[in-house]
Order: C-alpha cells, then structure tokens, then sequence
C-alpha cells in the first residue's frame, strides 16, 4: 500500500477504534466505555450513524480547558500588546491618588497575586 494507502487505512483504523455505538450503553457496557476512555483516550459515541458526543476522561478534559483558556489569554496578550502605548503609562501613585486611596489605606491586607 502507498503512504497516501497508509494514511487513509490508519485514519478509518482511528476512526473505528475511537467510536462507540450509543447501543453500548443500552446493553449495559457503560463501564466497559468508560474504563476504555480511561485508557485510552476520547471516544465519539456514535448514534444512527452520526456522532451524538464526545466521551473524555475528567482529566483530559481539564488539560484541554487548560490549554483552551492559555490561548485565549495568548489572544488577549497578543491583542493588547498591538495597541500598547507605553506614553499612556501611569504610574502606581497616581492611580492611587486618582482612586482616593493612600498607601496606610493599603496596609495590614495580603500581598496580591496577579497572574
């Protein structure tokens, strides 16, 4: 088989291997699927001949929350930095003193963490 052969066998070998037919669950399979997607990633749960979702484990789906909320930050970053102008900088005594806030009004709380 050539590599265009291979590449099109692989991905129908993919797709068979990370679908599950809805009627596993009707039989009872549930935890069978489960434990599958434990071990072996995503699966698309496939009803009549159409894929309905997408079962991931708990910890996948928060690496791919993770990653989704990195590039929206990355986005926003990259966005501001565009229309950064460092001349419209002020400094942090006068945001304070247009606030109305004075540095004894600051003291005793926690240091603040800014990601």
């Amino acid at each position: 088989m050539t590599k265009k052969g291979d590449d099109v066998m692989g991905t129908v070998m993919s797709a068979i291997q990370d679908t599950v037919p809805i009627s596993a669950f009707n039989r009872g399979l549930a935890g069978k699927v489960f434990e599958d997607v434990r071990r072996s990633g995503a699966k698309v749960v496939m009803k009549n001949n159409a894929a309905e979702c997408v079962l991931l484990s708990p910890a996948e789906y928060v690496q791919l929350m993770d990653e989704l909320n990195d590039a929206r930050l990355a986005a926003l970053a990259v966005e501001r930095l565009a229309t950064y102008d460092p001349d419209s900088l002020i400094s942090q005594e006068e945001m304070l003193r247009r606030l109305g806030v004075t540095e004894s009004d600051l003291e005793g709380w926690d240091e603040v963490e800014i990601e």
